[in-house]
């Protein structure tokens, strides 16, 4: 609106003249752009080097594109136009480019002031620069007769497809200040809009999938005691049929929130449709909550088809069909609980990670199209459900080991309140133990290693350097003392997996299923042995060698080859050497060369071997014994 009246009511713009849009890549400047090339205007633009391909990409011809960071555009396009300069120009700059900018009307024109941070007076301008008409304005100034012509005008021309909106980058409320720091630095893109979170109407109607599950019941608590919703629609797979729906309907009544419960699986289309259709006009759906889920932990090696397909149905397919049915509903709140394993990974949860990281993007995507849309990444709650109630002693540990702590009903509610709040597309409501995201040994997650508050991990140059003094040390000791070394950080290693405290609490001869080891920590078990060891291990280490005992044999091994693979070698060397001296001719010279470096290698193999032991008896030697010493010492 701006646009068109700057260059059709203040500038007189037609048809075959030209015009001069400065910051063209900003809002108003992308709208005069389209609206001046619509009118067959001939359009010089300019924008801030790194912007100018957004000009290009709206058409305008390279030669008519100039920088705003420098005066070299008056020249220029006095140059491309043989001096004859502009009909139109409109202003964004300021001081001695306002300066240069008048310069480029040498035959008069229009010059509409549309920045007003260096407003000139009209006769002034006049004066100084013949035939130009000079005029700053307020889009008001037009009057709202004149503004309801051209809002029609400019309804039609979307319609017709001859306008598209100008580029836009979004900001929440709660980074307000941040959007203001963006537009001041000039780094947008047409038009910085700071979106304001719609607020749930309480007659309104919500929706929540998974709703009689332990979260998903203490979430409808919370709306209807806390946010006053007066109306909810609670759908599971099992309806009024699960554990303690009666109990929680009379709550949320005693709430003044009037309940629905509804089994359904949102996953089934048509099912879901069934449900919304049957919320009252009078109360419409105003927010929908997708805290269904199914989780199915298996590794890699035992994912099938069979297992994702439930564990993406429950999440992805469900929250794209309530992304579809309620696209065009109007609502102010699509909320979709995700999970922390989506944004950091999780041993063992591939497709429950996959699944979330679906609706992580979903919202993201819904975002993009100015529709509501928020998930939540959430951490572990300490109250068990029927997604985290499988965890016992080992998997909890290892939760915790990786600076991942339970939350509290309290805190989690808080945390969805607070992420509402922040407005953000996607947030991770968790409780971390910032002093125990890299304890352990464990790499920190790329994500969080800014709030990790201890020493980060070493990097694998340094833990394979100490991988080969390990083996360094173990070829020193004795096979039986090595193997005992190498079984200590076997035990302590899987000490620190199952969550004991002491390599003592591990049995060397017990297996390691008996002790507790299931696929996920043995993957993790594996992982740390390949650190400490620098040895690439496979997954399958544990299962193929399941016993403490057998597997710190089987490292010790791998650390220190036996000795008849090194004699082998040996052997076949000197054989290698014996064929080569004998192939090729040699004089006098060479061979005695040769014999020469030769007895030295017999002198050195000779007494290889026995000076270690000879210093260790020196204290207990007799003197025939220091004798012989000797004579092999003169014999060398």
């Amino acid at each position: 609106l701006t646009a068109f009246y700057a260059l059709r009511d203040l500038g007189r713009a037609r048809p075959g003249q030209r015009v001069l849009i400065h910051a063209g890549t900003g809002g108003v400047g992308t709208a005069a752009v389209q609206l001046a090339k619509a009118w067959g205007l001939e359009v010089f633009a300019t924008a801030s080097p790194a912007k100018q391909h957004a000009l290009r990409a709206a058409g305008v011809e390279e030669s008519h594109i100039a920088s705003t960071r420098d005066l070299d555009f008056c020249e220029r396009f006095l140059g491309v136009t043989g001096g004859e300069g502009m009909d139109v120009v409109v202003n964004a700059l300021a001081g001695e480019f306002t300066d240069a900018s008048l310069r480029l009307l040498p035959r008069g024109g229009g010059f509409v002031e549309m920045g007003k941070t260096d407003i000139r007076d009209a006769a002034e301008v006049a004066e100084a620069y013949p035939g130009v008409v000079y005029r700053a304005f307020d889009l008001m100034d037009a009057g709202v007769p004149r503004i309801a012509e051209m809002f029609a005008e400019l309804g039609a021309m979307f319609a017709a497809g001859t306008l598209v909106p100008p580029p836009v980058t979004c900001f929440e409320l709660s980074q307000a200040v941040a959007a203001l720091r963006y537009l001041q630095a000039a780094r947008h893109l047409g038009k910085v809009v700071v979106n304001v979170p719609a607020e749930w109407d309480p007659r309104g109607t919500v929706l929540v999938t998974g709703g009689t599950g332990t979260l998903g019941g203490e979430l409808a608590r919370h709306l209807a005691s806390v946010r006053g919703m007066r109306h909810v629609v609670l759908m599971s797979r099992r309806g009024p049929a699960a554990p303690g729906v009666a109990r929680l309907v009379a709550e949320l009544a005693g709430s003044g929130a009037e309940v629905r419960v509804q089994a359904g699986d949102a996953a089934d289309r048509d099912g879901l449709a069934s449900v919304l259709a049957r919320i009252a006009a009078e109360r419409p759906l105003t927010a929908v909550v997708h805290a269904a889920g199914v989780i199915d932990d298996a590794t890699v090696e035992s994912l099938t088809p069979e297992r994702m397909a439930t564990v993406m149905a429950a999440k992805a397919d469900a929250a794209w069909n309530l992304h579809e049915l309620t696209e065009d509903a109007g609502l102010a709140g699509f909320v979709l609980y995700s999970s922390a394993a989506a944004v950091m990974g999780s041993p063992g949860q591939g497709s429950y990670a996959a699944a979330n990281a679906f609706l992580d993007t979903l919202a993201a995507y819904r975002r993009d199209r100015h529709l509501p849309g928020q998930s939540l990444a959430w951490g572990l709650w300490a109250q068990a459900s029927e997604m985290t109630g499988h965890l016992e002693g080992a998997g909890l540990t290892r939760l915790r080991r990786g600076g991942v702590q339970p939350m509290t009903t309290e805190q989690g509610l808080a945390l969805f309140e607070a992420a509402a709040a922040l407005g953000t597309p996607l947030a991770v409501p968790a409780r971390l133990d910032l002093s125990g995201l890299s304890r352990g040994g464990r790499p920190v997650p790329a994500l969080l290693r800014g709030l990790a508050t201890t020493a980060p991990v070493r990097p694998t140059a340094a833990v394979a350097a100490d991988a080969g003094g390990l083996a360094a040390r173990l070829a020193a000791l004795s096979p039986a003392d090595g193997e005992q070394e190498v079984l200590e950080i076997v035990r302590t290693a899987a000490a620190v997996v199952l969550g004991h405290a002491r390599s003592g609490d591990i049995d060397p001869q017990r297996a390691f299923r008996e002790l507790g080891i299931d696929s996920l920590t043995a993957l993790e078990l594996r992982n740390r042995l390949s650190a400490e060891t620098g040895l690439s291990l496979p997954a399958t280490l544990v299962f193929d060698h399941p016993v403490p005992l057998e597997l710190a044999r089987h490292l010790h091994e791998q650390l220190v080859p036996r000795q008849a693979g090194a004699i082998e070698t040996a052997l076949a060397d000197l054989d290698g050497l014996r064929a080569v001296l004998s192939a090729v001719p040699l004089d006098d010279a060479d061979r005695g060369r040769i014999t020469e470096q030769l007895y030295a290698l017999m002198a050195d193999w000779r007494t290889q071997g026995t000076e270690a032991e000879d210093e260790d008896d020196l204290d207990s030697a007799t003197n025939e014994d220091l004798y012989q010493i000797i004579e092999r010492g003169f014999d060398k």
